[in-house]
């Protein structure tokens, strides 16, 4: 399942072309839950892309420079040690 969060959100569509309309305070996010496939790889010289996927096709694809990704394994291996969700 996706679920997208649009604030402050208006474009206008005009001959196939999106333009933006109001004010520059917009933002989003996007949550993907149900996962049923995981891929990294590297992507351009000095990030590395992960690609999340559900049952559905929806998409949703992260570039993390090598250190945050470093982070994120860390988080995980100590959840791993703590967490009742790894038992």
């Amino acid at each position: 399942m996706l679920a997208l969060e649009l604030d402050e959100f208006m474009v206008e569509l005009k001959d196939g072309s999106i333009k933006n309309v109001g004010p520059t305070n917009k933002s989003a996010s996007a949550k993907l839950f149900d996962v049923e496939s995981v891929e990294v790889r590297e992507f351009g010289d000095k990030r590395l892309k992960f690609v999340f996927e559900d049952d559905s096709g929806n998409e949703v694809q992260v570039s993390l420079f090598p250190e945050e990704a470093e982070e994120m394994a860390a988080d995980v291996e100590s959840l791993a040690a703590d967490s009742p969700v790894f038992e």
